[in-house]
C-alpha cells in the first residue's frame, strides 16, 4: 500500500535549482531578465503577441479587469463553480460577479444561464475552463460577440491545452494563467497574462508594478550613464504584482518540461477511465477529450460522496472537492446566485490524485479500494 496517495504534487529537479542558483550568483533577484525571458518564451508558446508575468493568477485576472476601466458597479458573468479568485477579482474592481450556473455535462459557463441573467449592466464575461476542460467555448465566443462582451479567460486550470488546433487562452481578449503550487506548471505561486491586444498590455505593464513606468531593472540598464537614472513616473493605479527572477527561473524550466508532463496526466486519466468504466454509480466528473489537453484535475461523480472520502482516508488516499459554488458562499450571496445545476451538482463531485510523479500502480490502488466501496456499498 502506498504511504500517502497525494492529490496534486509538482515536480521540481536539480534543474530548477541549477536555475535558481544562476540568479542567486548573479545578486539580482527581483523583477528581472530573468522575468523578461520567461514572458517571451511564454507567449511564443502559447502563441500571443503580448505576455506579462505577475505574482499570482488572481494577479493576472485583476489586471485583465482592470485594464478595461469598467464603470464601477457593471457586473460580468462568471462561472459559479470555481475558486473564490475569479470574482474576488471583480470585487476588487469595484464591479459585481453575475454567478452563471454550470453546464450539467462539462461544469463549465452555461450560456443558457447567462442568456437569463445579462443585462444592460453587463461589460464581461469571465470564463473559467474547469478542470481544464474548453467546455461550451464556440457558443460561448458566439454569445460574447452579439452581445458586445469583453471575454477574460481564466486559464488557471490548464497550461497548454488546446481547441481546435489553438491554445486555450487565447480566445479572448486575455488569458490568466496560474502557476501555484498545484497546477500544471509551477513557480510556487506566480501567473502570466497573454493578449494579442497591444494597446491594452500597455496598461497593464505599469499596473502590475505600482504604477510605475519604467521597471527598475531596465531603468538601470538604460540609464545607467544618465544623471536622470532615477527617474520614473506614475501616471496609472497600479498593485505590486510583479513575477521576480527567482520564480521566473523556475518557470522556464517548468515551461520546458510542460509537453512532458501534459503527456504523463493523458496517460494516468485514460488509466483512470478504463479503470472505472465498469463500476456503478460513479461516473467521470466531465467529458474529458484528451487531444492535446491540459487537465488540472481527475474527478467523479458519485451520490456516495463524502462516505467515499471517509473509506479512502483509511488507505491514506488524498480526495478533494472543486468547488463549493461561489453563489453559496456567505460573502458572494448578496450577488445575483441562483445556480440550480451547480448548487445540486457539487454535491457529488470527488476530485482524485492526478500528478506527474503518480503511476500507474497507483492508480490500480486508487480504483481497486474504490471498485470494493461500492462493492460493499450496493450488498
Amino acid at each position: 500500500m502506498p504511504n500517502y496517495s497525494r492529490l496534486f504534487k509538482p515536480f521540481l529537479d536539480k534543474k530548477e535549482l541549477k536555475a535558481v542558483k544562476k540568479v542567486f550568483d548573479r545578486s539580482w533577484i527581483g523583477l528581472g531578465n530573468e522575468v523578461t525571458l520567461f514572458e517571451k518564451e511564454f507567449k511564443k508558446y502559447i502563441g500571443t503577441r503580448n505576455a506579462i508575468a505577475v505574482n499570482s493568477g488572481t494577479a493576472a485576472i485583476n489586471l485583465a479587469i482592470q485594464a478595461f476601466n469598467f464603470p464601477k458597479g457593471k457586473n460580468i458573468l462568471v462561472n459559479s463553480i470555481t475558486f473564490s479568485s475569479s470574482a474576488m477579482a471583480i470585487v476588487a474592481n469595484n464591479l459585481i460577479p453575475n454567478f452563471v450556473d454550470c453546464d450539467s455535462s462539462n461544469l463549465g459557463f452555461d450560456v443558457e444561464d447567462a442568456l437569463k441573467k445579462i443585462d444592460n449592466n453587463t461589460v464581461a464575461i469571465l470564463l473559467v475552463y474547469y478542470g481544464g476542460h474548453p467546455g461550451n467555448l464556440d457558443k460561448v465566443i458566439s454569445f460574447a460577440q452579439k452581445k458586445k462582451l469583453k471575454l477574460i479567460e481564466d486559464c488557471a486550470h490548464t497550461q497548454g491545452g488546446e481547441y481546435k488546433n489553438k491554445k486555450l487562452g487565447t480566445f479572448g481578449d486575455f488569458g490568466c494563467f496560474s502557476f501555484e503550487e498545484k497546477k500544471g506548471m509551477t513557480t510556487g505561486d506566480g501567473g502570466m497574462l497573454v493578449s494579442n491586444n497591444s494597446n491594452l498590455i500597455k496598461k497593464i505593464r505599469p499596473a502590475r508594478w505600482v504604477g510605475i513606468d519604467k521597471e527598475s531593472w531596465k531603468k538601470k540598464k538604460k540609464f545607467s550613464n544618465a544623471y536622470n537614472h532615477w527617474f520614473y513616473e506614475i501616471n496609472i493605479f497600479g498593485n505590486k504584482y510583479n513575477m521576480n527572477d527567482l520564480t521566473a527561473a523556475i518557470g522556464r524550466e517548468q515551461l520546458k518540461k510542460l509537453k512532458k508532463f501534459n503527456n504523463k496526466k493523458i496517460f494516468l486519466i485514460k488509466k483512470y477511465l478504463k479503470n472505472i468504466k465498469n463500476i456503478k454509480n460513479i461516473k467521470p466528473i466531465i467529458p474529458y477529450e484528451l487531444n492535446k489537453s491540459s487537465y488540472w484535475i481527475f474527478g467523479i461523480r458519485t451520490t456516495k460522496r463524502d462516505s467515499l472520502i471517509k473509506f479512502l482516508k483509511k488507505f491514506n488516499i488524498a480526495t478533494g472537492v472543486h468547488f463549493y459554488p461561489l453563489s453559496l458562499q456567505s460573502f458572494f450571496k448578496k450577488y445575483n446566485g441562483e445556480c440550480p445545476k451547480a448548487h445540486k451538482i457539487w454535491k457529488s463531485i470527488l476530485t482524485l490524485p492526478l500528478h506527474y510523479t503518480l503511476t500507474k500502480y497507483d492508480i490500480d490502488f486508487i480504483t481497486s479500494k474504490i471498485k470494493i466501496f461500492f462493492n460493499r456499498s450496493s450488498s
